[in-house]
């Protein structure tokens, strides 16, 4: 197993060895179809997070379309039953899609559904996202953005390990992918004020702090776990519209406008869009290696902390993939979700 120790901006240091980024075939423009041709998953068991819609619901198609059996793990089941019962009516090779409940802001949801979790799990996709326009915190105080998109998933990674590691014994190994985003180079993790109790509230600022803890989950689950056969990797997206854009406030959209308007991003279709989800799902490339983050495909060059979006649309900022931040952080959210 490879562990991310440290990046550089157009090269990894592995084991204190210098390696090239990883390459694979696709691109900005591949598709979830694309990434999967000629892909068999018969036998490997899913579950995708945030599957009701958008970019969850394309992989979950996608997923099944090659074989697997796909757990969809929604907060709304009358809607995670329509893309359910849309899968099942398409193509594909894998059983009718499963439906679970699961609210990632409840503490004693993400439980019940480890609980309920029997048998092995190859593939863990940390999928689902909330962007709020305004401050709002969990019944435990926490800010909710952070709690959805990091802690919840964060919760869900670890009660499912011993899952992931069985499953990583029946195949060659297990793999979890966090949907990132291009967003977390607006900030780093702020551990000294995690929920925002001191420094003044900005939902941008907290969407970032929740995408780039995103990344760092995937560099600290793959320190601790790739001895288990499980190796963890964040992606980003890149531009889909979707619903994940309904909390918007003005400025929020204002912002996505110039961002776009600057060229950090063009849109994507979601068919689009999943594909780099499924490139760190399936590509053989990635099948020993995590603490990667991945970017139309690519694996993404490293920038400094200091640099500007415009500038590296297809960087990863040096705070998503900082071991000692990564460890720091899990530690935290660790506590956090045990109560």
């Amino acid at each position: 197993m490879l562990v991310v120790l440290h990046k550089m901006r157009s090269t990894r240091i592995v084991s204190d060895v210098p390696e090239p980024l990883i390459t694979t075939s696709f691109t900005a423009t591949s598709t979830a179809d694309d990434v999967l041709a000629g892909v068999d998953l018969t036998g490997v068991r899913a579950v995708v997070t945030g599957a009701s819609s958008g970019i969850g619901a394309e992989t979950a198609r996608a997923l099944r379309a090659a074989g697997a059996e796909v757990t969809l793990a929604v907060r709304d089941l009358r809607a995670g039953r329509v893309v359910a019962d849309a899968i099942a009516a398409g193509p594909g090779a894998g059983p009718v899609p499963l439906i679970r409940p699961l609210d990632l802001a409840d503490r004693a949801g993400v439980g019940r559904f480890v609980d309920e979790w029997k048998g092995p799990l190859h593939l863990l996709v940390l999928n689902a996202g909330l962007v709020t326009g305004g401050l709002e915190r969990t019944v435990e105080g926490w800010e909710l953005q952070l709690a959805t998109n990091h802690l919840g998933h964060h919760a869900l990674a670890v009660g499912l390990h011993d899952a992931l590691a069985a499953g990583a014994e029946g195949r060659d190994g297990a793999r979890i992918v966090s949907v990132s985003s291009t967003a977390h180079m607006r900030a780093g993790v702020d551990l000294d004020d995690l929920h925002f109790e001191r420094r003044a509230y900005d939902p941008q600022t907290a969407y970032a702090q929740s995408k780039t803890a995103g990344s760092l989950l995937a560099v600290e689950a793959t320190r601790r776990w790739a001895g288990d056969g499980v190796v963890a990797n964040a992606v980003n997206p890149g531009g889909v519209a979707t619903g994940l854009q309904r909390h918007f406030t003005p400025g929020q959209r204002a912002s996505l406008d110039a961002a776009e308007a600057a060229g950090v991003f063009t849109w994507k279709t979601v068919q689009q869009g999943a594909a780099t989800t499924l490139v760190a799902a399936v590509a053989p490339e990635l099948a020993h290696t995590g603490g990667h983050y991945l970017d139309d495909g690519q694996e993404a060059y490293t920038v400094p902390d200091d640099a500007e979006l415009a500038q590296h649309p297809h960087g990863v900022k040096a705070w998503a993939l900082d071991c000692t931040t990564a460890e720091r952080l899990w530690s935290v959210s660790t506590a956090l979700v045990r109560g």
